[in-house]
């Protein structure tokens, strides 16, 4: 028979193999060894006559590829078949082939094998051993095959797939009473969400929530209890992020006020400076502003231009602006408040002493702005516009030597400089630890709004139907169609993943020593850039995938949107974020070496030979085994040798630019591209870790197992993205690069029926979400 006639026509046996053949070509994934070994298992298929045999390899010969029209009546031939499959087998194409078979008029040896127990058995064990070796196929694929289930089952399907209550308690984590609490308040008529179209109106609203916030004692939690507040870092940085969910503007003031203006005099100054203004800032009674950031020196601090000269004939502090692109740039606050900490080159008797801290007064009882103080406000801008930004001059400004806050560095009666700290780098550094608060807090609040999209695009990809498989079958819901569910389920996964994160570094800031304080900073400021692309990213996910709903201002996600795209560069700018990650693993790379000497380096050797005798042999490389693809051990690895690897190369990058004759500046701007790939690597590698610590303390097998799933898919889709690096370092072979992106797939496709009951685990009140999808 031609391989050309109609399929109609092919014998039972070769219908049964039909499916097989079919997924083959659309699949297009076998390599040549691959289609040559399912070619010694069809010539061994007893129910196979040569004519058949033949046929089959005529149809399979990937020199000649089947026609359009060939291609699309086989695939007719399949949909049909597939739609009489009970639920149990219907994405089994050997369950598949079997029922094509059957369905032929002509009597067969094929048909005549199943008439018999054992030989049923033996040939439906032949045909999955050849499904098998087709290995995971496409879902697109599948899809096409198999139609959509929409019987009545379905449609009646719950819309819970494991504990929602018990999940919420476990991304509650120690807070669950305390955030319900929050909820309730969020959800109030008090917090309804403003939608003014002019920033004066929204900034009252986000001004007077702010007041109901701290009247509740909201904004003093950090502070310590001598000064209203509770000494729980924990439960302010539980505000912050549900704030995140509600409005970006509300979260942002509460967080400047409280935990960058009160926070920077908790942290820098010392006890009679607590007692002057502490209290007072807790309560909001005392409204005031970080202002360090300045036009020219965006992210270089140590650069920051205004002075603080200390005056020893008067024994005063003078504040000064040397010239315009000096000023304070975007400093929140601005225009409420009645008190700055104004970070400056403290001058004392001509000599720069590094950049410190002093308290300015900027206005009076009645909010009137004192001599030499000029402020201007931003104005309008991509969002957050609750948030009164503002730019900030002082000229000449006299301030009291007692308000340079001077708890790591102070000018004594005698008007000498003093400080605890002898190195000026280590001082600085100190001192810049006030900001790792609002490291931490950012992308918490961030991951909400990430969470809060998701929520709204999963729900509608729940309920908006598009197209049909066929005439007379009901539209599909999108979230249904493959390509949705990757555009959504991996950003799902990494945001359980990031939510575990972003605990532990709470948890580690909250319980913080001197100690841990180095390694915490950069810790902290990874996972502030990794966590904020990814709300980024992930809302202009969101917003595509509700197509034009998503863009009505009712569905707020394009104002979460403008509300978090600043949170890439405030708190320190992610890229400048990363260098500082990218720094710090290499000094504890050189430190492992100077510290040990000679077995430092045979120490690293040693661990370089057995990574690559245990990542790089040929039976990890090519191992494409679903298990194996899901298994944390594979996924660690591969993370760790990433890390490893790109620090060894950094470094060695470095040593060779030094010895050409570059200083370490030069070299180090040389690899920039390479220092942010580095600081990307190490925080993916540390979030998966905590992720996988998370669920190992998870009790409940069923949370267990979806948390599992969640895990393999952060995993595999965080792999996919960077597959062009590990393919140039020899850790995928193709066929297993392929392979994972099919477990990607699978794992989507299995997480779909999980979609709501994940986001509704978010426990967001509807109140809060805001949003109307349909």
């Amino acid at each position: 028979m031609p391989a050309t006639a109609s399929a109609t026509a092919y014998s039972p046996a070769v219908r049964a193999l039909l499916p097989l053949l079919y997924v083959g070509w659309a699949d297009r994934s076998l390599s040549r060894a691959e289609l040559e070994l399912v070619k010694q298992k069809v010539s061994g298929l007893p129910w196979l006559d040569e004519a058949d045999k033949q046929l089959l390899f005529r149809l399979g010969d990937p020199r000649q590829p089947p026609t359009q029209e060939q291609f699309e009546e086989w695939g007719r031939m399949l949909h049909e078949g597939a739609a009489t499959l009970d639920r149990e087998h219907r994405e089994s194409l050997a369950q598949l082939g079997a029922e094509m078979a059957a369905r032929a008029d002509e009597e067969s040896p094929f048909q005549a094998a199943f008439a018999k127990t054992q030989e049923r058995d033996e040939a439906m064990a032949a045909l999955r051993e050849l499904e098998s070796l087709l290995g995971p196929v496409d879902r697109h694929t599948i899809a096409s095959v198999f139609p959509p289930a929409h019987d009545a089952d379905t449609e009646l399907a719950p819309r819970y797939t494991f504990d929602v209550d018990a999940m919420r308690r476990v991304l509650d984590d120690e807070y669950p009473d305390f955030r319900d609490e929050l909820r309730a308040l969020l959800s109030s008529p008090a917090f309804a969400y403003s939608d003014a179209p002019d920033k004066e109106s929204h900034r009252e609203w986000t001004r007077q929530r702010v007041h109901d916030l701290a009247e509740r004692g909201y904004g003093a939690l950090a502070l310590p209890k001598a000064y209203g507040g509770q000494d729980d870092f924990g439960r302010y940085s539980v505000v912050f992020e549900m704030l995140g969910y509600h409005d970006g503007s509300l979260a942002i003031k509460f967080g400047v006020q409280f935990g960058l203006f009160a926070g920077s005099i908790a942290n820098l100054g010392t006890e009679d400076q607590h007692d002057r203004w502490l209290k007072a800032a807790g309560s909001g009674e005392l409204q005031g502003c970080f202002a360090m950031t300045e036009t020219g020196h965006g992210s270089n601090v140590r650069g920051l231009e205004t002075t603080i000269s200390y005056d020893t004939s008067a024994g005063t502090l003078e504040v000064h602006t040397p010239h315009w692109g000096a000023g304070k740039e975007y400093i929140g606050n601005a225009l409420d408040a009645r008190l700055a900490t104004v970070f400056g080159q403290l001058l004392v008797d001509g000599v720069s002493q590094g950049v410190h801290a002093a308290v300015v007064p900027m206005r009076n009882a009645a909010g009137e702005l004192l001599p030499g103080i000029t402020v201007e406000d931003s104005g309008y801008k991509m969002g957050l516009n609750g948030v009164d930004n503002g730019r900030i001059w002082f000229d000449h400004v006299t301030v009291p030597r007692e308000n340079l806050l001077d708890k790591f560095g102070g000018i004594d009666a005698g008007g000498e400089y003093h400080s605890p700290i002898e190195n000026p780098d280590r001082r600085f550094f100190t001192m810049l630890g006030t900001l790792v608060g609002g490291r931490v807090c950012v992308p918490r609040a961030g991951l909400s709004a990430a969470k809060a999209g998701l929520a709204i695009a999963i729900n509608y990809g729940l309920r908006r139907r598009q197209f049909a498989a066929g005439p007379m079958l009901p539209e599909t819901l999108l979230l249904d169609y493959p390509s949705h569910q990757r555009r959504l389920l991996p950003v799902l996964a990494k945001a359980y993943a990031l939510d575990a994160a972003l605990d532990w570094l709470n948890e580690c800031y909250a319980e913080r020593t001197p100690d841990t304080m180095r390694e915490l900073e950069s810790q902290a400021a990874g996972l502030k850039a990794y966590a904020t692309w990814y709300t980024t990213e992930t809302l202009q996910v969101c917003r595509e995938a509700c197509g034009g709903k998503g863009y009505l201002l009712d569905n707020r996600i394009g104002q979460r949107k403008g509300d978090t795209e600043i949170y890439t560069t405030f708190e320190g700018d992610n890229t400048v974020l990363c260098y500082l990650v990218a720094r710090a693993l290499l000094t504890k790379f050189q430190q492992s070496f100077n510290e040990d000497g000679a077995f430092g380096i045979l120490r690293f050797a040693a661990s370089r030979v057995t990574s690559q005798f245990t990542d790089l042999n040929p039976v990890a490389v090519r191992n494409t085994d679903s298990e194996h693809l899901r298994s944390k051990d594979f996924l660690s690895t591969a993370f760790r040798f990433r890390e490893e690897r790109m620090v060894y190369s950094v470094a060695q990058r470095i040593r060779r630019k030094i010895k050409g004759g570059m200083s370490s500046a030069e070299a180090f701007v040389e690899i920039q591209t390479q220092l942010k790939d580095l600081a990307l690597a190490y925080v993916e590698r540390l979030t998966f870790d905590k992720f996988c610590e998370s669920i190992a303390t998870q009790s409940d097998s069923e949370l267990k197992g979806v948390q599992k799933l969640l895990s393999s898919l952060y995993g595999l889709h965080a792999i996919e993205r960077d597959k062009g690096w590990f393919f140039e370092y020899d850790f995928l072979s193709p066929a297993k690069s392929k392979a994972i992106r099919r477990e990607v797939e699978v794992l989507c496709a299995e997480l779909r029926p999980h979609a709501a009951s994940l986001v509704d685990a978010f426990g967001i009140p509807p109140e809060v979400l805001g949003a109307r999808i349909v």
